[in-house]
């Protein structure tokens, strides 16, 4: 009996050990599941070949065709770039025929539509002779101005290329603080580069640096050369035209500031329909209602904008509102700042009638008055 359970006992061993083995290294041939244990991705975890947090080459290569470098010349005189240290000369200047040279510059451009409508900013192309496009593709035109808009430090351009990329627009206003960003442009005249930040506040303005400012400030680096460029969010499409950086060296401090795509596309709007924008204007100068001011004036309010000037025969004046009126609603919105209301009035189309709510002496009062054409301001 011993002898033939000692022989029984090796067979049975060894099929136990290969049964084993069949378990592990093929477990369908006994219709189980492979075991989900050992090297596998941990659930959410994506691999580093996947599309994810670990590359936005794709929103890239969606955007980047459509972004244009952009170089600008200028014919200037030698009298214009040196001038005379000798008070007698500096007189006869102008009457001195000097040397010719070409001053150039640069900065990028955003191709907004496929028939050749480009977007950059005004300073970039402010007093150009002539503007050269530069695409990714290698191809080079020359570009005609079809308008500017200094108040926002826009321009519009048009090339006459065929086939050109035009890049895809996100002009919603749901930009969320901490939203990956890129910031793609022609920086010291490199060639297209890319840098890639995050959003870090939205609608700075009071910065001094146009008459309408409503900024998407950002950390992605934003050097000389990349105005005019493209601020694109992670799935590759437009969110905003970049535009300045505050700096006390003169490179890259983490400040950039991008003109938002919704009052961009706005502006090219109006300036190809009809060369410029039009803006409505009542013709006010205002300034915060401060609780020092407040106490001056004996108000128990918070919230409104003190009418500090009136412009003669303006649509303000017209209808009655004078200097010392606080005005607490537009159209029944709250006239929290004296942007806020500017604004607000700018989008108004001129021969709209507009509510005035204003507190004077005490009373509550309401004027109505008709949305002139804002006048132009700077050149």
């Amino acid at each position: 009996m011993k002898e033939l359970v000692r022989n029984l006992a090796w067979p049975a061993l060894c099929g136990l050990l290969l049964a084993i083995l069949i378990i592990q290294l093929q477990p369908g041939w006994l219709g189980l599941q492979p075991s989900t244990t050992g090297t596998a991705d941990a659930p959410g975890v994506q691999s580093p070949l996947a599309d994810g947090p670990f590359s936005y080459s794709r929103a890239v290569q969606r955007a980047a065709p459509a972004v244009a470098n952009i170089y600008t010349s200028t014919q200037v005189s030698q009298s214009d770039i040196l001038p005379f240290a000798n008070p007698t000369l500096r007189d006869y200047a102008e009457t001195i025929p000097g040397p010719q040279r070409r001053q150039s510059s640069l900065g990028s451009a955003v191709i907004l539509r496929s028939d050749g409508y480009l977007l950059t900013n005004n300073h970039v192309i402010a007093g150009a002779d002539e503007i050269l496009v530069a695409l990714q593709d290698g191809r080079e035109a020359l570009a005609e101005l079809i308008g500017t808009d200094p108040e926002t430090d826009l321009a519009v351009l048009k090339i006459d290329l065929p086939n050109l990329p035009s890049v895809s627009i996100n002009s919603s206003d749901q930009q969320r603080i901490g939203d990956v960003v890129m910031a793609i442009g022609n920086p010291f005249g490199l060639g297209q580069t890319v840098t890639m930040g995050i959003i870090s506040a939205t609608g700075r303005n009071q910065l001094g640096l146009n008459t309408y400012e409503d900024f998407i400030q950002t950390d992605a680096a934003i050097n000389q050369g990349n105005s005019g460029g493209a601020l694109i969010d992670a799935r590759g499409q437009l969110i905003g035209i970049n535009t300045a950086i505050f700096s006390q060296s003169g490179g890259s401090q983490g400040i950039g500031f991008a003109i938002p795509a919704r009052l961009a596309i706005e502006v090219m709007q109006a300036i190809i329909e009809h060369g410029r924008v039009i803006r409505g204007w009542l013709g006010v100068e205002v300034q915060p209602l401060t609780p020092e001011l407040a106490e001056s004036f004996g108000l128990e309010i918070r919230q409104g904008i003190v009418i500090s000037g009136l412009y003669r025969n303006g649509p303000a004046a017209q209808s009655g509102l004078m200097p010392g009126d606080v005005i607490l609603t537009i159209n029944n919105q709250p006239a929290s700042s004296g942007r806020q209301a500017m604004n607000q009035v700018a989008r108004a189309q001129p021969g709209d009638k507009v509510l005035i709510e204003v507190l004077r002496e005490g009373e509550t009062m309401q004027f109505e008055a008709e949305v002139g054409i804002r006048p132009s301001f700077r050149t």
